[in-house]
């Protein structure tokens, strides 16, 4: 199973219509995906998820990590990296068995010009760290919020050429 995870606790945010995006195009090519969102955490995520402790509402989250062999992760640009819900998330997750071993591809955007790019190199060490084994093929969306049309589809030639590029990448993976 290939979990895309929206790596953001913002509403409505260009990183879940991103992450949408990717869940449609994987089911037009018949692959089965679904979305984490992490808007979805407990609200008492931070005092009732960590250092061991799992409630029930976050055992639904948990059993979906278990469940998957590869997560396609959307990141937002916060501050030059990435949201601190992320980091907080993986420590949240049963380890190692959560992502030990599996597979990663990894996807930055931004409202600026660069696209996440110091973001994805951050949680990529993380990647490493925890034994995600990470796609060559990261990319950096910049202007995120001039990518979409008003359906919710990318429509700009080169994003789509490397998103689609990216696709054929993580069902081969």
């Amino acid at each position: 199973m290939i979990t895309i995870i929206a790596c953001t606790n913002r509403h409505l945010s260009n990183t879940l219509k991103l992450a949408n995006y990717y869940f449609n195009s994987l089911s037009k090519r018949g692959i089965l995906s679904e979305i984490i969102s992490l808007t979805e955490l407990p609200e008492t995520f931070i005092s009732s998820d960590l250092y061991g402790k799992r409630s029930k509402e976050f055992m639904p989250i948990q059993e979906k990590i278990m469940a998957s062999s590869k997560f396609l992760f959307v990141v937002p640009e916060y501050n030059g990296s990435f949201p601190g819900i992320l980091k907080t998330f993986i420590d949240g997750c049963k380890s190692p068995e959560s992502f030990y071993g599996k597979k990663a591809v990894l996807t930055g955007l931004s409202t600026g010009k660069y696209g996440n790019i110091r973001g994805i190199e951050h949680f990529t060490g993380i990647c490493h760290y925890i034994n995600l084994h990470v796609l060559p093929l990261r990319l950096h969306i910049q202007a995120i919020d001039k990518e979409f049309d008003q359906d919710g589809n990318l429509f700009k030639e080169d994003t789509l050429r490397f998103v689609n590029q990216q696709i054929d990448q993580l069902i081969a993976f």
